[in-house]
This record gives C-alpha cells, sequence and structure tokens, in this order.
C-alpha cells in the first residue's frame, strides 16, 4: 500500500485496515514458523505496512488534537 493510498483513507478505515493488516501479518509469521514461505519479504512489507498505518493514524489524531486545543 503506497503512501498516497493511505492518506486517502478515513480514519475508520485506517482503523480497520490496520486490524486486517496485523492479522495478516501474524497469520504470515504462523505460516512461516511451520514452513518456509515462498516469498519471506511479504513478512517485512507486512510490517512495514502496520507501521505506515500507525503513523498516518498517529499523525491524523495529533492533528484532530491540535484543532481542539486552538
Amino acid at each position: 500500500m503506497k503512501n498516497a493510498d493511505i492518506r486517502a483513507l478515513s480514519i475508520e478505515d485506517l482503523k480497520t485496515q490496520i486490524k486486517t493488516e496485523q492479522a495478516s501479518g501474524q497469520s504470515l509469521r504462523f505460516a512461516h514458523a511451520i514452513s518456509p514461505l515462498e516469498n519471506p519479504i511479504r513478512l517485512k512489507q507486512s510490517r512495514k505496512n502496520v507501521a505506515r498505518l500507525l503513523t498516518e493514524l498517529t499523525r491524523r489524531e495529533n492533528e484532530q488534537a491540535n484543532n481542539t486545543a486552538n
């Protein structure tokens, strides 16, 4: 998922996408523990996607907090 795609999501969509990506990453880790994945880079990509989503969510929440404080 690209940053432009992430910025286009609403806060609710971000939260949903985070849960989905975390569940996907967990299932990838379990699958990799049982037998090696064909493409283990997917684990790294999944972690990075979660981090990108969480970063955008935090940025928006801070932005909202600053707007309401002013």
